[in-house]
């Protein structure tokens, strides 16, 4: 849905099933699982949540993920292979560069790296944003070094934008963030071909 140049993320409950894999809502029950994904020096590295990552971490970080929910700014699912057990995350929010814009995020947990699971959770979000958001294009916003978050951007479809890096603040620190961009008229890649997402 699309207000005054701007969007709303697609309400919750927001399930989606594709390329074997079921991108589902956070609840309580999962706060054990976020500070296992998230209480690690890679994730703490490239991303902006808190380092050490513990159970008041977790509960403070999923409040926030609800209010930004609530106030249809930001949607944050858990990467799953079945419903159950949460092995990442990845983010659709509006960018805070240029609403017109949808900004993707994702991190996977260490003990789950390897499997495509971001390149997969991108492209379904991408899809559902691309087909019911209508943004201006899609972004993702790197660190350069990051060559593992780079090679995701790459092998879904997207490209390094002529643009200057981003400056944004976390722990204390500025770092300089790429801009990935996909637009409508490109094509999203990942996963397995042909699978194509679908809302459950």
């Amino acid at each position: 849905m699309q207000t005054k140049g701007s969007f709303v993320v697609p309400p919750a409950p927001l399930r989606l099933e594709g390329v074997g894999i079921t991108l589902r809502e956070w609840t309580d029950d999962d706060l054990d699982a976020l500070v296992e994904m998230y209480d690690d020096p890679e994730i703490a590295r490239w991303t902006p949540v808190a380092s050490p990552f513990d159970a008041r971490a977790a509960r403070a970080y999923l409040d926030k993920a609800r209010t930004g929910r609530a106030e249809g700014r930001t949607a944050q699912l858990a990467i799953t292979t079945d419903g159950g057990h949460p092995r990442g995350e990845v983010l659709l929010f509006r960018s805070a560069s240029d609403e017109r814009d949808a900004e993707l995020a994702y991190g996977v947990g260490a003990g789950h790296r390897g499997q495509g699971l971001a390149g997969r959770a991108v492209r379904l979000v991408a899809e559902l944003a691309l087909r019911e958001l209508r943004p201006r294009r899609l972004v993702l916003c790197i660190e350069q070094g990051n060559t593992a978050s780079e090679a995701v951007a790459h092998a879904c479809g997207f490209a390094l934008a002529d643009e200057a890096p981003v400056p944004r603040q976390a722990k204390g620190r500025e770092v300089l963030l790429r801009t990935w961009s996909l637009r409508p008229e490109d094509t999203v890649r990942s996963g397995r071909p042909g699978d194509a997402a679908r809302p459950a």
